[in-house]
């Protein structure tokens, strides 16, 4: 049978329908994804010698038959002492003798009448040798493998099914027949430029290494193909966005930025101030805006998304704002309202839970263009949402969102009566609170141009954080009770609204019950949680804000976007249960007004990386420090996940090691797509038809050329 890249892994001879079968549990499924399946390191096996060859004192592999085995010294296991397994080995030129200690479990794994290979430390025992804690492989009679010299063996994810030594034997069996078939989609000149192997070797180097420079060359080239083709990928989206779309130019004047700063009950930062002559400068051109607002929690980023609104509404067309949920859509409307009152400004609040009567009414006047501004949750990207002239769109928290939802209010700007063929889209800007590292901006959001508000307003003042233990629960409840007493409200936040009995977890009704019961008997004491009511959300956060709630007891639904400025005390309940950037989020509900406000972690890190996330919300409040520590402790795959970044995930390269070579990426993708901007010469097919594959549908790249 001719043998091609999607050749099915059960038609080939050499592998076999059983362990095709295993195969497959872990997506490997034909030739090409196979070969595709690289391992992660390589482990390294000295040559193997003849048992009557070795040297005590040198680390050897040598093979053979188990002729003996034992337990020995489980006698005195009360006492501490665990055991021993012993064996014996041996091959046509002599016995060597192994021992695991701690390890009696292998007298089920390892038998009289098994063929092994094994490495490690050869010693003198008496008149022979032994070798303690080998490494070992249990050797197939009928596929035994030939006795090797010197080699780095590959050690590959593997699954329940399969082992990384089956795998090995796989790829073993299709290596060579495969690596011919593979198409580089760089051009050798290119290569040569970087110093990188062609793809061909680059896959032979990774399975069959001839020692460890090689692996590294050959995990450099594959980590930079992952890196470029998101890179290209994203210059791919950017230069389309900038030069097959345009946007309305707004107007705007001296008169116009007097009149939207007299909305705002403050003077703007200088921070803030360099941050809305970017974006005005940005809306003011007829090339869409594409650009990321980021400033650590409580800097101001409302304010800079209600001026470009009103940078809209003043050339006579519409704003809106999205946010993940609706308790923050609700805090947006609230407080935008509020500065926009008195003036002749129309907005309005669309959420999933907005009745159907008034749902009908608001789209209807968003389509006619009787309405301003939109302020919402996903609802505002639903098929029936449709604007009479959107010019800008704001996604706040835009981490929670995908780039496929950025996208979607791409295609929201209205009718459009101009002459020129290129279709209208919105502004777009997206926010967020919660600090980027400049690896993960470069590597996951590189089609958005990046704002950053550093440092807070005046008048914030420190907010100190210290860490207990749940021993000292009720010694924090009974401060908790004095700094009610002196007229300072908190909010004390739970991660669940009921865990049911079995749970040791301190939910929401347990912590309202024991404060109304005991700490702040007499006081008033509020939950708010997911499953609540808009209306209820509102009135208890009214009351909340006009000081008629004391304590509110919440879950992670006030993460984001409640301002109560007498708040001043936060404690968080499990507190090693949360994220960093969730961690920091909360904390910043408090420190809002002009009382020393403090936040208390209650914990008890049960790993290490728990300890060293709790260690880190204490020793800083700046958002910037603490999200390039996430990045540290987490890695980008978990600070930045597949839904959030809307990219497929590395499998390669590592943000944490690969700096040098994602800049070189982003160099090389910029150069390469101003060149030729959708990558439609014929030279490119194959570099184009992989990036599609790989990120077409995640970065929405269908629309591009």
């Amino acid at each position: 049978m001719s043998l091609t890249l999607t050749t099915p892994l059960r038609d080939v001879a050499a592998i076999g329908t059983g362990r095709a079968d295993a195969l497959a549990t872990l997506g490997l499924t034909n030739v090409g994804r196979l070969i595709a399946h690289v391992p992660t390191r390589h482990e390294r096996h000295e040559a193997e010698t003849h048992i009557a060859d070795i040297q005590p004192g040198r680390i050897v592999s040598a093979r053979g038959e188990i002729t003996a085995t034992r337990v020995a010294g489980v006698r005195g296991y009360a006492t501490g002492r665990k055991g021993r397994f012993e064996a014996v080995l041996i091959d046509h030129t002599g016995r060597l003798d192994l021992v695991w200690f701690n390890q009696t479990y292998l007298r089920d794994t390892i038998m009289p009448g098994h063929r092994l290979r094994v490495q490690g430390l050869a010693k003198s025992r008496g008149p022979g040798l032994q070798i303690a804690n080998p490494r070992f492989e249990i050797l197939d009679q009928r596929d035994e493998p030939p006795q090797g010299d010197e080699r780095y063996r590959p050690v590959y994810p593997a699954g329940e099914r399969v082992s990384s030594h089956e795998i090995e034997s796989a790829v073993a069996a299709v290596l060579e027949d495969a690596l011919p078939l593979i198409d580089d989609h760089l051009p050798a000149p290119y290569l040569d430029e970087r110093a990188l192997p062609d793809l061909r070797e680059a896959y032979r180097m990774m399975h069959a290494p001839r020692d460890e420079d090689a692996f590294a060359q050959a995990r450099r080239r594959l980590a930079y193909d992952e890196l470029l083709l998101l890179q290209l990928g994203l210059q791919m989206k950017r230069r389309h966005l900038r030069h097959a779309l345009r946007a309305p130019p707004l107007r705007f004047s001296g008169a116009i930025d007097r009149h939207i700063r007299e909305r705002f009950p403050f003077t703007l930062t200088p921070e803030q101030d360099k941050v809305v002559a970017e974006i005005a400068r940005d809306l003011s051109a007829s090339v869409p805006t594409n650009r990321l607002v980021q400033g650590d929690v409580g800097s101001g980023k409302t304010v800079v998304a209600v001026y470009a609104m009103l940078m809209a509404v003043a050339s006579e067309h519409q704003g809106a704002l999205m946010a993940p949920t609706e308790l923050l859509a609700e805090q947006h409307f609230a407080s935008i309202s509020d500065m926009l009152q008195g003036s002749r400004v129309r907005i309005e609040l669309l959420t999933g839970a907005t009745p159907a009567a008034q749902r009908e009414s608001i789209l209807a006047r968003t389509a006619s263009g009787d309405l301003d501004i939109l302020i919402g949750t996903h609802a505002l990207i639903t098929g029936s949402v449709r604007f009479a002239s959107l010019a800008v769109a704001i996604i706040d928290e835009q981490h929670r969102f995908g780039v496929g939802q950025r996208a979607t209010f791409r295609v929201q700007a209205g009718e459009d009566h101009s002459t020129d063929q290129r279709p209208m889209t919105p502004h777009v800007l997206v926010m967020t609170a919660t600090p980027i590292p400049r690896t993960i901006a470069i590597s996951l959001l590189g089609d958005l141009d990046v704002s950053t508000i550093n440092g807070l307003p005046p008048g914030r003042k420190p907010i100190t954080t210290r860490l207990v233990s749940p021993g000292q629960r009720d010694e924090v409840y009974a401060w908790l009770a004095q700094r009610v007493a002196a007229g300072e409200q908190a909010y004390v936040v739970v991660p669940a609204i009921d865990t049911g009995a079995a749970s040791n977890l301190r939910d929401l009704r347990e912590v309202v019950a024991r404060l109304e019961q005991r700490e702040l008997a007499g006081r008033h004491v509020a939950s708010m949680h997911g499953r609540l009511k808009p209306a209820s959300r509102e009135r208890i956060m009214a009351r909340f804000r006009d000081g008629r709630i004391d304590v509110l007891v919440a879950t992670t639904v006030i993460e984001v976007g409640v301002d109560v400025p007498n708040a001043s005390v936060m404690i968080i309940e499990h507190a090693e249960r949360f994220g960093l950037a969730q961690l920091h989020q909360l904390r910043g509900r408090v420190g809002r007004g002009d009382r020393p406000s403090v936040c208390v972690l209650i914990a008890e890190p049960a790993t290490p990386e728990s300890a060293r996330r709790l260690d880190a919300i204490v020793a800083t409040t700046d958002g910037f420090k603490l999200a390039e520590k996430d990045l540290e402790i987490r890695g980008p795959g978990e600070v930045f996940g597949t839904r959030q970044s809307g990219a497929a995930p590395f499998k390669i390269a590592d943000l944490g090691r690969d700096i040098d070579l994602l800049r070189l990426a982003y160099r090389d993708a910029k150069a390469w797509i101003e060149a030729s901007p959708t990558l439609a010469r014929p030279a490119e097919a194959t570099l184009r038809r992989r990036l599609l594959k790989t990120h077409g549908r995640h970065l929405g790249l269908g629309d591009v050329g």
